[in-house]
């Protein structure tokens, strides 16, 4: 006989076994879901009516969720942006930038990876991208082979941290807590990341310097002006989109959805700016749409909003508007907006289909206690908080060997949120606690696009390399970078301050020692005697 207490654990093993067939996830999760539900029903552990609480969350948790709305606008906007040129641009120009240093190609796909992953948050366009581009031009000046894998794969899958990520918009609303939040606390291991990357390529030019070896000086094609002039081309439209994205998320001045809406108009639009087919007319309207979005900026800046300000943007509009619209009659750039449309529709089916699979095997678990036989198996391990992490990180990195990130955050995570709560809260605070819990997470789940054999980004770089690059050199290139990224897992658990410095600190107030003192007005004394004639 079957008892209430057996029903968990056989829940998640059946999810386990279901998974290993090879079925769909999304169909597994609701099957293996409703069907332990009918099991349930039979043995008396709920009625008919506590599935009613599936169909109420999948309309009010899913469809109905606007922060979900972003994953769609900012899809859109990396689809656009990986085959727009712009990638392109910025590894040539930085890659004669870094060009006489040892390991300079390396240190150019490092920073061009970082700055991708600020402004498309894909991990596929990313890797293809500067595989296709970098990959030989590595090869044709003697890189490692095993290094140049590595690089390319491992700064693709920075994307997966570094803000508009959709892992980061994912996790925020599995954890109930703020996007902006999110993405400020994943800037400091994002960023120190990127410094473990490139001191590893530091110390590998100076140990074996024949890996790493310098652009010799006569394919330097770009000196002076000229090489800094296409450096800045390709950095400052990045660095206004990365504003328009992020700056206006973290300041408050527009919700994840509005930005991601104002990132995939501006996708458009840096689209456009590097076609060669974008006309001087237009880039003249481009150049009034920008002076008089930073006219507007200057006068709400000084002053309050008033007309000046209103007529200022609507010129920014309407230059905007004029180059979607030219951007429509380039063929190449109308095909490209399609292209978008279709992968974006295909990833955010994707994504709603999994959303409700897991809601249909969450409602059923937790109606079988489920959640108190997790919370009982997590908060007995030994270590305290130390055990919990460092269990939770390594269930996290074996289960990255399978799963993708979407289905590892939609499945695993709303059981062990709370409990993470619970007990990383008295270590960093009640608010940070998920924050941390939730960067810490991400970082960890870098490592399922570099897993050998399953690894996405190894599949993309295995697709678009040469012959003469071997499997085993893909493989065995990622290790270190696996390794590198662990260590930041590390440093994130061992220093939350990584994590919690750029958060907003809260106020400490014992609300006992609060005195609300009202200043004593002296009032004319009352005269209640009869009315004065």
């Amino acid at each position: 006989m079957i008892t209430l207490e057996m029903m968990p654990p056989l829940m998640f093993g059946g999810l386990v076994l279901a998974m290993l067939i090879g079925f769909p996830v999304a169909f597994t999760l609701a099957a293996v879901g409703l069907s332990f539900g009918f099991l349930a029903i039979h043995l008396g552990f709920f009625d008919l009516n506590f599935l009613q609480a599936i169909p109420g969350r999948v309309f009010g948790s899913v469809l109905s969720n606007e922060l979900l709305l972003a994953i769609p606008f900012f899809t859109f906007m990396g689809a656009i942006l990986e085959r727009c040129g712009l990638a392109e641009d910025m590894l040539d120009s930085m890659g004669q930038l870094f060009g006489p240093v040892r390991g300079g190609l390396g240190y150019s796909v490092i920073i061009v990876g970082f700055i991708l992953g600020a402004i498309t948050g894909t991990v596929a366009a990313q890797v293809i991208a500067m595989a296709l581009i970098s990959m030989p031009v590595m090869i044709r000046y003697g890189y490692n082979m095993r290094y140049i894998t590595g690089v390319l794969a491992a700064s693709g899958t920075i994307t997966q941290l570094v803000p508009p990520s959709l892992v980061l918009i994912v996790l925020a609303d599995q954890l109930g807590k703020s996007v902006g939040d999110m993405y400020l606390g994943a800037w400091g291991p994002s960023v120190f990341q990127i410094m473990l990357f490139a001191g590893y390529t530091f110390v590998l030019g100076l140990i074996k310097p024949s890996h790493v070896p310098p652009v010799p000086l006569e394919a330097r094609t770009l000196t002076g002006w000229a090489l800094w002039k296409k450096c800045l081309m390709g950095i400052i439209p990045s660095a206004v989109l990365i504003f328009v994205v992020l700056g206006t998320m973290m300041m408050g001045l527009a919700t994840p959805t509005e930005a991601g809406a104002m990132g995939a108009v501006g996708a458009i639009v840096l689209a456009a700016i590097h076609h060669k087919d974008f006309s001087s007319t237009d880039r003249k309207i481009l150049v009034v749409g920008i002076i008089a979005a930073g006219i507007g900026t200057i006068v709400a800046m000084l002053f309050t909003e008033n007309l000046i300000f209103k007529l200022a943007f609507a010129v920014t509009y309407l230059a905007v508007a004029w180059i979607c619209f030219s951007a429509a009659r380039i063929p190449d750039l109308r095909d490209l907006i399609k292209q978008g449309y279709e992968s974006t529709m295909r990833l955010t089916c994707m994504v709603t289909f999994i959303l409700i699979g897991s809601t249909c095997f969450s409602v059923v678990f937790l109606g079988v206690s489920g959640g108190v036989w997790l919370e009982h198996l997590l908060t007995s391990l030994p270590g305290g908080v130390w055990g919990f992490l460092i269990f939770i990180n390594l269930f996290i990195f074996f289960l990255a060997f399978f799963l993708d990130f979407f289905e590892i955050a939609f499945i695993i995570l709303p059981m062990i949120a709370p409990i993470a709560q619970k007990i990383l809260g008295p270590v960093v605070g009640d608010g940070p606690a998920l924050i941390w819990f939730g960067v810490m997470l991400c970082v960890n789940m870098q490592t399922s696009f570099l897993h050998p054999p399953f690894g996405f980004a190894l599949f993309y770089l295995r697709g678009v390399a040469p012959k003469e690059v071997k499997s085993s050199d893909i493989y065995w290139g990622a290790m270190p970078w696996i390794g590198l990224q662990m260590i930041m897992v590390l440093i994130v658990i061992a220093f939350p301050v990584v994590v919690t410095g750029l958060l907003d600190k809260p106020l400490n107030v014992d609300l006992d020692k609060v005195k609300i003192e009202v200043p004593q007005i002296d009032l004319p004394p009352l005269d209640l005697g009869p009315p004065q004639k």
